[in-house]
């Protein structure tokens, strides 16, 4: 049971009425008359644990986006429902401060009749949000007392990763599409595969030429190359506790998500087989020998629980893990940070494991407001930032180099930047025929 402000209004205004009547006639004069219409109400109103609910609408919604989840509620009494209702979710499924006024309703339903309400849902974390409970709370006629009761109405929304970077993909793409010949450019892309001879052009390589092909006919004849297909691409993401930092408002490990993910819609494209591999101390997440159409809906839905654990990752369980899914030649893609402790104490000593036998790239997230912190000038916080940063800044560069130097690629790039910047590194890999 659950009494409203009218009903405390009332009894304030009793208590004028005590004052000018003291003595128990005067209480009574109040209470018994208030007493009565409090439980006429609460008979009046319609029972809440009766009433049968039942949900719809949207499963799944990418981060940043807003779901609408619908709610029925059916009153089977003869008595009208005129009902408060909270549609209690996580407090990650609303924005701050937002949770109040979009889990609330107030509607009315005649007795044997139907409603729905709609709760929208605007998610701050990926992953699956569970609904919580349906509070009710059903008001009599005269608006004093009120039944109160919860249901559990089970429902699911799983919150994928934005993938703000797939409006890179129709411009990779059409570079892609260069590459392999399928559209009229001024340099033709090159590659390990033979594709098919053509008549000389002034102006092609002469040492295209192919001499059997040109001694069987009258004219010179050149071979035409494309870009390797049906190569394996492994992508790893550490999801070590370098990953849960953030740059901007971002975590790093959701930048390498973006990028993952338009690495993969790319090379899927380019008739590449993907793999993913999460890792810090163990396997976080693993998709292995998806195509097609399943390839990036199986990749999404394995990064949609993924988070950051607070450990140091073991990199050499991840090379080892890395070796066991990919036993053949293939382009490792590895999204982890350039911290020179955690680069030198762990990664380094376990490189030339996978660069002897794959081609390894390194992506690692940039922070601007090391760039920020090098321009600083004018003040003693702004010297001694200038100072850290150029302190960050070398040690940078020296792990990048000792990288490179074990035959990895280095790809570094600020959160918005790494996507297409890790995109157009295995673009080039293709074109060179390096993979």
């Amino acid at each position: 049971m659950a009494l409203t402000g009218r009903t405390a209004l009332l009894a304030a205004v009793g208590a004028l009425v005590v004052g000018l009547m003291p003595g128990w006639h005067g209480v009574l004069a109040v209470a018994l008359p208030l007493l009565a219409a409090v439980l006429y109400d609460l008979a009046r109103a319609a029972p809440v644990r009766a009433l049968v609910l039942t949900r719809g609408g949207d499963t799944r919604v990418r981060l940043g986006e807003t779901a609408r989840v619908h709610l029925t509620v059916t009153n089977p009494s003869s008595r009208t429902l005129r009902a408060d209702l909270r549609d209690a979710w996580p407090p990650s499924s609303w924005p701050a401060g937002a949770a109040f006024t979009a889990s609330r309703h107030r509607l009315t339903v005649p007795g044997g009749e139907r409603r729905r309400v709609t709760t929208d849902l605007s998610p701050t974390r990926r992953g699956g949000r569970e609904a919580v409970r349906v509070t009710v709370r059903s008001h009599g006629p005269l608006g004093l007392a009120a039944r109160q009761g919860s249901h559990a109405v089970p429902w699911t929304v799983r919150v994928l990763p934005p993938f703000t970077s797939r409006k890179h993909l129709p411009s990779k793409l059409s570079r892609l599409r260069e590459l392999d010949g399928r559209t009229t450019v001024l340099t033709r892309g090159e590659g390990t595969e033979f594709d098919s001879l053509r008549d000389y052009v002034p102006g092609d390589d002469v040492r295209s030429i192919d001499w059997r092909a040109t001694a069987r006919q009258s004219t010179v004849a050149v071979r035409t190359w494309r870009p390797e297909r049906d190569r394996h691409l492994l992508l790893v993401l550490d999801t070590g506790r370098t990953s849960a930092g953030r740059v901007g408002d971002v975590p790093r490990l959701d930048v390498a998500m973006d990028a993952a993910l338009l690495l993969t819609a790319l090379a899927s494209q380019a008739g590449d087989r993907v793999d993913l591999l999460a890792f810090d101390r163990r396997v976080r997440a693993s998709v292995r020998g998806r195509t097609g159409a399943q390839l990036l809906p199986s990749v999404v839905q394995a990064l949609t629980p993924l988070e950051s654990a607070l450990v140091e990752t073991d990199t050499r369980a991840m090379a080892a893990a890395a070796l066991a899914e990919a036993p053949r030649r293939s382009l490792v893609v590895l999204f982890t940070g350039l911290d020179a402790a955690p680069v030198e104490a762990g990664l380094l000593p376990v490189l030339p494991q996978l660069t002897r036998r794959h081609t390894v790239v390194v992506a690692a997230v940039a922070d601007p407001r090391i760039e920020e912190m090098a321009r600083s000038r004018g003040t003693i916080t702004g010297v001694y930032e200038a100072a850290a940063a150029a302190q960050h800044e070398a040690e940078r560069r020296l792990t990048v180099s000792r990288l490179r130097a074990l035959g990895a690629t280095v790809v570094e790039a600020p959160p918005s930047s790494l996507p297409p910047v890790v995109a157009d590194a295995y673009l080039s890999l293709k074109a060179a025929g390096k993979l």
